[in-house]
């Protein structure tokens, strides 16, 4: 079969060099990409001279967040391990981005997390037990979204992206002083709702702003196996908006740079997309063996640029923090796990029937049907629960013979 190729259209005049008529006024390209290009390297403040700028006040906030939110996925990884939660995706090493993230909100601002930012929630200030309240496995969400301005915490990958831009757009029509800043692992940025939320979001100039953790690995994948782009912060230029590249475990770097993504958004100026570079410490979650797919040498490497580690430091060599600050910031984290710890050793009291709560504003009849059976399920076995109950006692009552003879043969099991 002969194969004819068809020559790309071009518009009359440009293939000698002559005018043309002008594109529509609606399909005018952006002719200068350069101030929407991020930075060579990622931008950092701590250890550098833009640290004597740095709000001391600030500075000691992101600190005791970073060290009391260390302390918060240490102790949610012990309550993984000892059967309190079904899963936790730890977020240590990622302390920065997700305090950072917390911090620059407004009261009125919208935090959209992935499944990895419970941290982002708690420092934003949900109640630790609610927010762990998903991991256990109880209820979708533990907490009212509309509470906190916390959407629920995203299990499926970049689902919240176009959430967020659908709720900022919203705001942008209403008039409202609000901006959504949507959370996202490297891995989500493969997902096709990372590419919907950015293109609505940069063609509508929604006041949102995209921060991506990556950490290195969407679960055992690394990146250079999921894009080949210099930087996912290089990807915000195709869709019409500023891309920045932020040192992800520098607190003071990343809440600068959220900064001002927040106050472009908010003046009417769109997105913005930050890549924070940062590292996942620990397993992707508790089922996760991450031996298999990196190696440990590269772990410690990692450790020496510890977000915690870097902030003490800043502030120990200005003289912000002493030993004593520093053992009274440890005693509070502690003070918060040791809570955390006691209320989550509290098995939680479920009814069956909290299935059919918040599913609709206004119950359909399926789902009424639905709640019917399960209820009429319930409390047949309830019965059936008492009539063995009565018929064990009546077993002990004309038996008892047998019944001490069981006892005594357990008993010396034991």
């Amino acid at each position: 079969m002969q194969h004819i190729s068809t020559p790309v259209q071009e518009p009359p005049g440009a293939a000698t060099g002559g005018d043309g008529p002008a594109r529509p006024p609606g399909s005018q390209p952006r002719t200068d990409p350069a101030p929407l290009l991020p930075d060579a390297r990622p931008y950092r403040v701590l250890g550098t001279d833009a640290a004597a700028g740095a709000d001391p006040a600030l500075l000691l906030r992101l600190y005791a967040g970073l060290v009391s939110g260390r302390r918060f996925n240490t102790q949610a990884t012990a309550l993984t391990r000892q059967g309190r939660l079904a899963v936790y995706p730890s977020s240590t090493g990622q302390e920065a981005c997700e305090v950072a993230a917390a911090l620059v909100l407004r009261e009125q601002d919208w935090l959209f997390p992935s499944y990895r930012d419970s941290l982002a929630a708690v420092a934003r200030g949900l109640d630790p037990v609610e927010v762990l309240t998903l991991l256990r496995g109880d209820w979708h969400t533990g907490y009212d979204p509309y509470e906190y301005r916390v959407a629920p915490l995203s299990t499926p990958l970049a689902t919240q992206l176009p959430h967020a831009v659908g709720l900022a757009h919203a705001a942008r029509l209403k008039g409202d002083d609000v901006v959504a800043l949507a959370l996202v692992g490297d891995g989500g940025t493969s997902e096709g709702d990372f590419h919907e939320a950015l293109n609505f979001a940069a063609v509508w100039q929604a006041p949102v702003v995209f921060l991506v953790q990556n950490n290195g690995f969407a679960i055992s994948v690394p990146l250079a196996k999921q894009s080949a782009a210099p930087s996912l912060a290089h990807k915000a230029v195709g869709y019409g908006m500023p891309g920045r590249l932020v040192d992800g475990n520098d607190a003071a770097a990343v809440h600068a740079v959220l900064a001002d993504a927040m106050a472009l958004a908010r003046s009417g100026g769109g997105p913005t997309l930050v890549e924070a570079v940062t590292y996942r410490m620990e397993a992707h979650t508790n089922a996760d063996d991450a031996t298999r797919y990196r190696d440990s040498a590269e772990v410690e490497a990692w450790r020496a640029h510890d977000p915690v580690l870097l902030l003490e430091r800043e502030l120990t060599g200005r003289g912000l923090l002493d030993e004593d600050g520093i053992g009274k910031t440890a005693e509070a984290a502690e003070a918060m796990a040791a809570r955390l710890r006691e209320r989550m050793n509290a098995d939680p009291v479920l009814d069956p029937m909290e299935l059919f709560a918040h599913v609709y504003a206004e119950r359909t009849t399926q789902l009424d049907e639905q709640a019917a059976q399960l209820r009429a399920e319930l409390d047949a076995a309830a019965e059936q629960g008492a009539g063995a109950g009565q018929g064990e006692r009546s077993a002990q009552h004309t038996a008892p013979g047998q019944d001490r003879t069981t006892d005594q043969g357990a008993g010396e099991a034991r």
